[in-house]
């Protein structure tokens, strides 16, 4: 009997302005499950930077949880992040959203000088030291090269995220619709999705596209 493989994916949150891009998170974890394999979801326990009224576009004078808002999309099956390992998962998932760059870090705020919240730092880099392929979308891919510095990521075509990455000492490689970027020295997988102006069919290949390649690291 064959043992299926364990993805472990964070959110940042519900949301695209303020947290985990929701087309992103939901397409990523069926394309998991299309592959035959199983996903946990996480989230950091901690606040939101601020909380974005999607209908009007403009923050709204409220304070939300992250792990409280993503489990919106988990429908409760989630954990904080605190208690994930990196011995029990074979692969680790980042969907985009703003949440990436507000509540996960503070990119889009601080750019290449940006910190990373200390859980999401923890996963990545003990995934990372534990030699098992990490994917990322969106914007999360800058996340993961603030944390770990000399990776070849893309952003898609974004020329200020790009530089940024770079001067976080990453390398980026500009795509389009659906194509990924594998750093196969450091197993790490990652795609445009809504850095460009796509549909959601092209989330859906992205999603794909970017989960088979992490798995074939396994």
């Amino acid at each position: 009997m064959t043992t299926k493989k364990q993805t472990a994916v964070i959110l940042s949150g519900c949301g695209v302005y303020d947290g985990a891009e929701i087309h992103e998170s939901v397409l990523s974890l069926l394309a998991i499950a299309r592959q035959g394999a199983d996903y946990t979801i996480f989230a950091p326990d901690v606040d939101q930077h601020h909380v974005i009224n999607h209908l009007k576009g403009e923050p709204a004078d409220e304070k939300r949880n992250v792990l409280v808002e993503a489990a919106r999309i988990a429908r409760g099956a989630i954990q904080p992040l605190s208690e994930y390992k990196a011995a029990d998962f074979d692969a680790l998932i980042l969907p985009g959203g703003f949440g990436a760059a507000k509540n996960l870090s503070s990119v889009a705020f601080d750019g290449p000088a940006c910190t990373v919240e200390a859980e999401t730092e923890r996963a990545v880099k003990e995934t990372h030291a534990a030699g098992k392929p990490i994917g990322a979308l969106c914007i999360a891919p800058a996340v993961i090269a603030k944390i770990l510095g000399e990776v070849t990521v893309t952003i898609g075509q974004d020329e200020g995220t790009a530089q940024a990455i770079e001067a976080m000492g990453g390398n980026h490689e500009t795509t389009n619709h659906g194509e990924v970027v594998v750093d196969e020295a450091n197993k790490i997988a990652t795609t445009p999705c809504y850095m460009l102006d796509a549909n959601i069919l092209q989330i859906a290949e992205g999603a794909d596209n970017v989960v088979k390649a992490v798995l074939a690291m396994v």
